[in-house]
């Protein structure tokens, strides 16, 4: 449940006495007005049903695609790029099928991260730190720095060093794409392979 309190706006106005050079000038008072403090909308408790054509806060009547929780959002109202971030962790459920919001859902993959950052005006949310995103279906695990998931194609993907640990194998790259539910994925640039005796632990 959202549960949002507005703080309200400081202004900043300074007072320079400006004295002339000579004795017998009078003195003069400019009033400076800093530039306005952008102070954000909170919210506790969050949870937001990813619907088939965006994130949507509060509920639906629409079919959704997954539901986004996290313990505290602020919420940055700018006229040319608003964003709502995430700084104390999210995590993700995508449905293994479009349902409504009171149906029960079949959780195929997951994602969490200890940062995010929502663009609505872009449709994408960019992650970082411990992003890890599991399809429970599969066991397939993608750990990475960073990570971009874009809404209107349903994708992730990132430029940076990537590790996936599936039954048998871990993966090592640099760069990689793949569909939100992580049935498929494509890594740019192979760096490595260590095959596991299929608990993820070397041989």
């Amino acid at each position: 449940m959202l549960s949002a309190s507005s703080i309200s706006k400081l202004i900043f106005v300074l007072l320079i006495t400006v004295t002339g050079a000579a004795c017998n000038d009078n003195a003069k008072a400019v009033v400076i007005s800093a530039p306005q403090k952008e102070t954000p909308e909170e919210g506790t408790n969050i949870q937001a049903y990813l619907s088939e054509s965006g994130l949507e806060m509060g509920q639906l009547e629409a079919r959704v695609k997954g539901k986004l929780r996290s313990p505290f959002m602020l919420h940055y109202q700018r006229t040319d790029s608003p964003y709502f971030e995430f700084p104390k962790t999210l995590h993700v459920d995508f449905f293994k099928d479009s349902i409504f919001v009171n149906e029960k859902p079949v959780i195929e993959s997951q994602l969490d991260a200890l940062y995010g950052k929502y663009l609505p005006n872009q449709d994408k949310v960019f992650l970082r730190d411990s992003v890890v995103v599991k399809n429970i279906l599969k066991g397939d695990t993608l750990h990475c720095k960073y990570l971009w998931w874009d809404q209107h194609t349903q994708r992730f993907s990132t430029d940076d060093s990537v590790e996936i640990h599936q039954k048998d194998k871990i993966l090592h790259g640099t760069g990689m794409e793949a569909d939100q539910n992580f049935r498929w994925f494509t890594i740019r640039h192979m760096t490595g392979i260590v095959m596991t005796s299929g608990s993820n632990f070397p041989k």
